[in-house]
């Protein structure tokens, strides 16, 4: 799709309160991201390499990515889209100059249906990252007490997973700027306290030391002005032999994912799938503001049954 064609189906785009959305009866929606990220510097700085993992790959069991556009707010931008070993579209820009500020900015429209309406869930081949702690989820005695419980339950799979969301939900209270997105699944489970990176950081880790394979999940819930993280565990697929599917949860909200999630990127951990990262020359650092703005455009809603009148009274 040319510029032009997707700026005007951009502009076309209504927003749908989420609140008005009856989500039980909801068969498909469209859905509309847009995000930015400005970085602002004391004077000017050359050579900026800038990464973007921020437009979902073209299909993710029910979600489908319709098209995206993306803008600098410079000239002479080099940038190539490329994919990592996990299936991620990769974004790279190149500047060679930037006087005070830059900004990228990203349009992002996917569909998605509700699950069990579209075709059976993805077919993932075997991936022993998803099982090896990795720098964000290395466990410490403490996550490893944490496991043995759970691994001595006897639950396997989707149950396993779902004690595991709640024994987290439960263990955590809720609160930013007490981690940041380096801080490792042992510090956050140590404290206490974190976000939904800690979250799913502490989910990860404790999936994969009950040998259930796990993976970090970066997205978007609807009505939360941040990004979002969750957890995707790998269990065996009912029709692939030798394969996997991916079964979502949120140990932040201690749920289920549906409709209201857009996924972007998977990993072993946040260092994975960073929204933005990337490297400049220069004898400061710089500033960034970032924005979201996430908002359903379409729905389609399941057709109610049909009530058959009464008919005639039998004799």
């Amino acid at each position: 799709m040319s510029g032009e064609t997707l700026g005007d189906l951009i502009a076309t785009l209504g927003s749908i309160d989420d609140d008005e959305i009856d989500w039980p009866n909801v068969q498909r929606t469209t859905v509309l991201i847009h995000q930015t990220f400005h970085y602002a510097y004391p004077s000017a700085i050359t050579a900026l390499r800038q990464r973007l993992i921020v437009v979902p790959a073209d299909f993710h069991d029910d979600q489908r990515l319709v098209t995206y556009k993306t803008r600098v707010s410079s000239c002479n931008v080099d940038n190539e889209r490329s994919y990592d070993t996990f299936g991620n579209v990769v974004l790279d820009f190149s500047v060679e100059e930037v006087a005070t500020d830059v900004e990228f900015s990203t349009w992002v429209v996917v569909e998605r249906e509700a699950p069990g309406a579209g075709d059976e869930p993805d077919a993932l081949a075997p991936d022993a990252r998803f099982l090896t702690p990795s720098r964000l989820t290395f466990p410490d005695d403490e996550l490893r007490a944490a496991a043995e419980p759970l691994r001595a339950s006897g639950a396997t799979g989707v149950e396993l997973a779902q004690e595991i969301s709640r024994v987290v939900h439960q263990h955590f209270t809720y609160d930013w700027g007490v981690t940041n997105v380096m801080t490792t699944a042992a510090e956050a489970w140590k404290g206490g306290v974190g976000v939904c990176q800690d979250y799913a950081h502490c989910m990860a880790a404790l999936c994969r030391l009950c040998d259930l394979p796990a993976r970090y999940v970066s997205g978007h819930l609807l009505g939360e002005g941040g990004t979002h993280a969750w957890v995707e565990v790998l269990v065996p697929h009912e029709r692939e032999a030798d394969c996997f599917r991916a079964v979502a949860f949120d140990p932040t909200h201690e749920s289920r994912p549906g409709l209201r999630y857009v996924t972007v990127a998977v990993g072993r951990d946040y260092g994975d799938v960073p929204p933005t990262s990337g490297t400049f020359e220069g004898p400061f650092g710089g500033e960034l503001t970032t924005h979201k703005r996430a908002a359903v455009t379409r729905v389609e809603y399941l057709r109610p049954r049909r009530r058959r009148r009464p008919g005639p009274a039998l004799a």
